[in-house]
Order: structure tokens, then C-alpha cells, then sequence
């Protein structure tokens, strides 16, 4: 703060000392982003966000090998995602921060909304096709009887 009003005083340009910070959270931001892009991760939220699992009860929901979730579910947990917990030999997991799931719903959100805005665009444009092929056949028409 003291440097802060000193610059002032003194009308030096402020260099922002949280760029590298922002740097770094925008670098840790694009790993969870990365972790997260793939349809069986998602999937795994969605589970999740409804509470903690074992994993055999995740295997039958998601109908994927074993092998195959317990590397996605690896992977999660490396990067802070998932905890997990044991009971006996049975491993159960749990989100590490339910907040992610909003953030994934919002996403889907926007995509829906996107999914809606194309859907409309596709259908003016076949509306507009339709309307163009139906002109056409009169104009043939009317030359025809000509």
C-alpha cells in the first residue's frame, strides 16, 4: 500500500505484481478444464454430484470397465477433484469441492443455448429453401404458359 501511494505521488506507472499470480491461476484454471474435457470425466460428476460412490456402483452406472474408470477416477483425484475414502476393500469417492458441478452446468447451459440458436438457424435457412424452390416452380410455370 505504502508503494502504492508512493507511486501516486510520484506518478509512476503501477505495474501490476499479481500478473504472474493471474498467469498462474489461468495455467492451473486450463489443467481442470483439461482434466475435465472428456465425456466419461462428466459423466463422473454427474454421478458425484449426487453424493459419494463406490466404485463398483459407478461401474454399473456408467457400464465402462473397470480398469478403464479407476484411470479416470486416477486421474481426478491427482488433481484435486475427487477424495476418496475406504471401507474395507471397497473405495468410495466423493467431489473434493461440489461447487464444480455448477460451474459444469452452467456450460451445459450454454451449450443447450447454442444447441437452441443453430437448431433456429437451420430451420430459417430450410424455410428459406423451401420458400426459394416453391417461387421457382412458379416462375417455371408461368414461363411454360407463355
Amino acid at each position: 500500500m505504502v508503494k502504492l501511494v508512493s507511486m501516486i505521488r510520484n506518478k509512476e506507472k503501477a505495474v501490476s505484481h499479481e500478473a504472474p499470480a493471474d498467469t498462474r491461476i489461468f495455467e492451473l484454471q486450463a489443467e481442470i478444464c483439461q482434466t475435465l474435457a472428456n465425456p466419461k470425466r462428466l459423466q463422473i460428476l454427474s454421478l458425484l454430484k449426487k453424493g459419494e460412490l463406490s466404485v463398483g456402483k459407478m461401474v454399473k452406472a456408467m457400464s465402462i470397465a473397470k480398469a478403464n474408470l479407476s484411470q479416470h477416477l486416477s486421474v481426478m483425484r491427482q488433481k484435486g477433484i475427487l477424495i476418496t475414502r475406504r471401507e474395507g476393500t471397497t473405495i468410495y469417492y466423493r467431489l473434493a469441492r461440489p461447487k464444480i458441478t455448477e460451474a459444469c452446468g452452467i456450460m451445459r447451459e450454454v451449450l443447450m443455448e447454442s444447441l437452441a440458436d443453430q437448431e433456429k438457424l437451420s430451420k430459417s435457412i430450410r424455410e428459406g429453401e423451401q420458400t426459394l424452390k416453391a417461387s421457382g416452380t412458379k416462375k417455371r410455370k408461368v414461363r411454360k404458359a407463355v
